[in-house]
């Protein structure tokens, strides 16, 4: 891993102005709000997973974080900034069939295990099997 030594930009301060959320934003924040699963999140430090199926390979997996951190932290009353690890994989779907994943873990319990949980997940998900990595 390639390490520079330059503070990070953060989005607030890549962009004059107040933005405003759309209109599909605030449909797609109900739409999201509701279907999302009642779970509890771990308390402390997170280490999130998310998988993005998406109907055009030329999208961008980054643009697809911070809404739905904004979004899932308000609806299971978390601080985003308790998020220390994220793990993102985008998969291309046929149009119609875009979905989300995701999945939050106690970070300090996971540590420098991101790659083997997600292989983990994803072959029990592959199975039909519940996931259960906590126990």
């Amino acid at each position: 891993m390639e390490k520079i030594l330059i503070k990070p930009l953060s989005v607030n301060s890549a962009f004059k102005g107040r933005r405003f959320k759309t209109k599909k934003y605030e449909n797609y924040e109900l739409e999201l709000t509701y279907k999302a699963p009642i779970i509890q999140v771990p308390k402390g430090k997170l280490l999130v997973f998310f998988e993005f199926g998406l109907s055009s390979s030329g999208s961008d997996i980054d643009n697809c974080l911070k809404q739905n951190i904004d979004i899932l932290s308000k609806k299971y009353k978390f601080n985003d900034n308790q998020i220390f690890d994220i793990c993102v994989k985008k998969v291309v779907v046929k149009k119609g069939f875009e979905y989300i994943k995701f999945m939050f873990l106690e970070a300090d319990k996971y540590e420098f295990k991101l790659v083997e949980i997600w292989k983990i997940q994803q072959h029990k998900s592959h199975l039909g099997q519940k996931i259960s990595i906590l126990n």
